[in-house]
C-alpha cells in the first residue's frame, strides 16, 4: 500500500478516493506522507480522500486566515492557529485536515501541543475550508463537533454553524459578532487578486481600525 502511495502522483486540483482503508492503514499513511507537503486528506469510515489544492486555493487560505488573526488580535482575544492540523478521531473513524483552524474559546486546551486526538482535545472553535476545487464535506465536521465551518468558494464565503449535530447556513459568524465577516471576507479576498495580498491586508487593517 505504501510502496503505490510513493508511486502516485495526484496534480493540483485533482483529488484521489480510496476505499476500504483501515484506520491503521490511514496512521501509517499520515507518517508516510509526512507534515511538510501539499495534499491535505479527509479520513471518513474507511473512505481516504487526497487531494493537492492549486495556487488560487493557497491564496485564498492565507488571506483569510490573516483576516482572522487581525480580528482576533484587534479585539485582544487569545487564540491558538493551528493551521492545517490533521484533527483525527478514532473512535468516530472520522479525520480532516482544514484549510486553516482557530482555538479561542478553547485555546488553552491546545497550548503546546504539537498532535491533537479529538477523543481528548475539544474540536477548534473556528475552521475554515477553501472549497475553489470542491472538497469540503460536512460529515467529517459536524461528527468531529466543529462548531463554526467557513467554506469559501467560487460564490464566496458561507458559514456553517453546529446546531443540535447540524450545520445550519449563518448570515452572520458567532466568532465575530457584529462584524459583517461574508462582505469582508469576499471583498477583501477578491481585491487580493486585482492588487495583491499586501495591499488586500492593509486596507482591511484600515477597516478594523475605524470600525472595531
Amino acid at each position: 500500500m505504501l510502496l503505490e502511495l510513493r508511486q502516485l502522483r495526484i496534480q493540483p486540483g485533482q483529488q484521489l478516493l480510496l476505499e476500504d482503508i483501515s484506520w491503521q492503514q490511514f496512521e501509517n499513511i499520515l507518517a508516510e506522507l509526512g507534515e511538510h507537503r501539499a495534499a491535505r486528506l479527509s479520513y471518513s469510515h474507511g473512505f481516504l480522500e487526497i487531494m493537492v489544492p492549486l495556487p488560487e486555493h493557497e491564496k485564498a487560505k492565507e488571506i483569510i486566515g490573516d483576516m482572522v488573526k487581525i480580528l482576533l488580535e484587534a479585539r485582544q482575544i487569545a487564540f491558538e492557529s493551528l493551521g492545517s492540523t490533521t484533527l483525527k478521531n478514532e473512535h468516530m473513524t472520522q479525520a480532516v485536515e482544514p484549510d486553516a483552524c482557530f482555538y479561542i474559546q478553547n485555546q488553552a486546551a491546545v497550548i503546546g501541543k504539537n498532535r491533537l486526538d479529538m477523543s481528548v482535545e475539544p474540536p477548534p472553535d473556528l475552521a475554515i475550508e477553501i472549497d475553489l476545487t470542491s472538497r469540503t464535506q460536512l460529515d467529517n465536521y459536524q461528527i468531529l463537533g466543529v462548531p463554526e465551518l467557513w467554506r469559501y468558494g467560487k460564490q464566496g464565503l458561507q458559514i456553517n454553524v453546529l446546531q443540535a449535530g447540524k450545520y445550519i447556513e449563518s448570515d452572520s459568524s458567532p466568532t465575530f459578532p457584529n462584524t459583517p465577516i461574508i462582505e469582508l471576507v469576499n471583498q477583501y479576498v477578491q481585491q487580493s487578486q486585482l492588487s495583491g495580498r499586501t495591499q488586500a491586508i492593509q486596507a482591511f487593517r484600515n477597516w478594523v481600525r475605524d470600525n472595531i
